[in-house]
């Protein structure tokens, strides 16, 4: 299964946010829309970068209320690791598995095209394994 057919499953659609978005504001799509990471955009749908729960976390820790006030693009981490809609599900695990991260930005054209979680590569991976299990006993009752 590739990233592709999760996409096809799950939409392409994407909450985004600009980089002059402060943390406050983040912070309320965040929580209105029930999402652990906002991809950050330039004004042509390039992918400037990520801002996860846990940065909102880290940034209101080191500097507290004051915080909320601070541009997202300060906190955001712009060095974006992203997948491609041909990458397979093993693939684009392993990426997060090894960068500790549970978003990834899908690039197509050098834009976002959307938005793959962890929770979305485990229920394909889960999905796949459970085929891979009936067409064994199915297999096994055909001999």
């Amino acid at each position: 299964m590739t990233v592709g057919n999760i996409l096809a499953i799950k939409g392409r659609a994407v909450t985004t946010a600009s980089k002059s978005d402060t943390i406050a504001q983040v912070s309320a799509v965040l929580a209105e829309k029930k999402i652990g990471a906002i991809v950050v955009v330039t004004e042509d749908e390039a992918i400037a970068g990520i801002v996860s729960e846990r940065d909102v976390v880290r940034a209101i820790a080191a500097n507290g209320a004051d915080a909320l006030s601070i541009p997202v693009s300060n906190i955001m981490t712009a060095s974006v690791i992203t997948c491609e809609e041909s990458h397979t599900i093993d693939q684009v695990m392993g990426k997060m598995t090894d960068g500790r991260f549970r978003h990834m930005p899908v690039a197509h054209e050098g834009r976002l095209g959307g938005l793959i979680s962890i929770g979305d590569v485990v229920k394909a991976k889960i999905a796949q394994v459970e085929r891979d299990a009936e067409q064994m006993r199915s297999y096994i009752a055909s001999a």
